[in-house]
């Protein structure tokens, strides 16, 4: 079970106190409406989610809003569970009328699709990165922040070919949609990267006895393993068990597992953990990343990486809405997709380290992180790899 922190605590009451008091919507506010989950399995995301979308917009609107319109954030909390996200959606849809939408979760994304494209007025992207969500014929008016489940494990297996080529590999998911997404297509990517796939593990989601599979992936002794469908748990029993055998894989995660906070809980075990990111982090100071230096004057304290994809979230949904007022179009979903999609070579201001498109519902790109105990970071392990759309 998650706890939150005294200040974790303290940041779910102060956004409950802004849910709460959102003014009425101005006849000309642009709105940005929210199933967010800030109670429940995901409130640490979803209190970071909150926080970089509302960060973003207070940059946006301080500035003077999209061609003097301002912004505004009305969310209310779904606690990680679809039937509450689907009333939050249609409260919101009835009450404010957004063009943009952010969504908690894949089986939301999935059930709220058919009334989004009836609806016709809005964009939304979300937390999810599922594979099948990247599909702009079945989800035209919906994207995503950053790599799907797919592309973040293409990016893991074209950095481990290019540092061992012919390496051994091993995948462990969660018995659950999000774990098994890209399991299947990624073992035929490995196959073509000249990679063996030596062991496929699942197992529940959450804390449980590993042994039998940690003696599983002794047996095929792969250089690499990859965590797939886990915020944190298993991983650490794996690690820890593995290491007491003697094995000597490096062990890998998706973006779900990489918040650096959670990856420091690990301790020791943690040092040498990888995993694909899509954004910097809060503290990185490679490059130029004057967006990332605003963020820290706004909140010296760390931001998750639920913050950043929250806050990136926003600002390609502001792009996208800018791009369609400046061409005189109305704002809707068509007119608000053809303009996401119009992306080229954009500068976020170093949330990713390199510029992104977003041609279709994806942007594929990401750079591999280590844990240094040490330092209590994740650290750059590789330049940004972009996958080809």
């Amino acid at each position: 079970m998650l706890r939150l922190s005294r200040h974790g605590l303290g940041a779910l009451a102060l956004a409950a106190g802004m849910a709460a008091a959102v003014p009425a919507k101005a006849a000309d506010d642009i709105v940005l409406g929210g199933s967010i989950p800030m109670t429940g399995v995901f409130a640490f995301a979803g209190i970071g989610i909150q926080a970089g979308i509302t960060d973003y917009l207070k940059i946006v609107n301080d500035a003077g809003g999209i061609k003097g319109r301002k912004v505004r954030f009305a969310f209310e909390d779904t606690a990680y569970k679809v039937d509450a996200s689907v009333a939050v959606f249609n409260k919101i849809v009835a009450a404010d009328k957004p063009n943009l939408y952010y969504g908690d979760s894949t089986a939301f994304s999935k059930t709220i699709n058919p009334e989004l494209e009836r609806n016709g007025q809005m964009i939304m992207a979300g937390a999810s990165f599922a594979t099948e969500l990247n599909d702009p014929k079945k989800y035209p008016l919906q994207f995503m922040a950053g790599p799907d489940y797919t592309e973040m494990f293409g990016i893991l297996l074209r950095y481990i070919a290019k540092e061992k080529p012919g390496a051994k590999v091993a995948f462990v998911n969660s018995d659950t949609e999000f774990g098994r997404d890209p399991i299947a297509t990624s073992e035929k990517k490995a196959v073509e990267l000249g990679l063996k796939v030596v062991e496929k593990i699942v197992t529940p989601p959450g804390s449980v006895d590993v042994s039998t599979e940690v003696l599983k992936l002794r047996r095929s002794a792969p250089d690499y393993t990859i965590f797939h469908g886990y915020v944190m748990a298993p991983i650490p029993e794996f690690i820890a068990q593995a290491k007491q055998m003697g094995m000597t894989s490096k062990f890998m995660g998706t973006f779900w597992s990489m918040d650096n906070s959670m990856v420091q809980k690990m301790g020791e075990l943690a040092d040498g953990f990888m995993g694909v990111m899509p954004y910097r982090y809060y503290y990185d100071e490679d490059g130029n990343a004057p967006m990332l230096a605003k963020i820290r004057q706004m909140r010296p304290e760390y931001q998750s990486t639920p913050y950043m994809q929250g806050f990136l979230t926003a600002m390609l949904m502001v792009e996208a809405t800018k791009r369609t007022l400046d061409k005189g179009e109305p704002l809707n979903g068509k007119t608000l997709k053809a303009a996401l999609n119009s992306i080229k070579d954009f500068d976020t201001g170093g949330i990713i380290g390199v510029p992104i498109s977003v041609p279709g519902n994806s942007i594929p790109v990401g750079r591999i992180y280590k844990a240094d105990v040490q330092k209590k970071l994740m650290v750059p392990a590789s330049d940004w790899i972009k996958l080809e759309q």
